[in-house]
């Protein structure tokens, strides 16, 4: 089973936000979740639009789970580095 650690979409119409979720690749975007990981709210201030629990996002990054593009650049703008063990 491949996993991967990407984003999923709640909201309204023109107001969405995000859950950092790690799930089955096989999935839909919106489908059953493993674990949540943080949240991304594009909409809000810078301070306040990502919340991310480091620490399970590099428990999941060490038992193999794949980053998506987009999760990986809001990582790198936080500044967190999860490197595959």
């Amino acid at each position: 089973m491949s996993v991967k650690i990407r984003l999923k979409k709640f909201g309204a119409k023109k107001r969405p936000y995000f859950r950092i979720v790690v799930l089955d690749s096989r999935q839909p975007r919106d489908g059953k979740t493993i674990d949540e990981l943080g949240l991304y709210h594009p909409i809000e201030v810078a301070d306040k639009q990502l919340r991310i629990d480091e620490t399970k996002a590099r428990d999941w990054m060490k038992k193999g789970a794949e980053l998506s593009p987009t999760v990986r650049r809001l990582f790198n703008l936080k500044n967190i580095k999860l490197e595959r063990v």
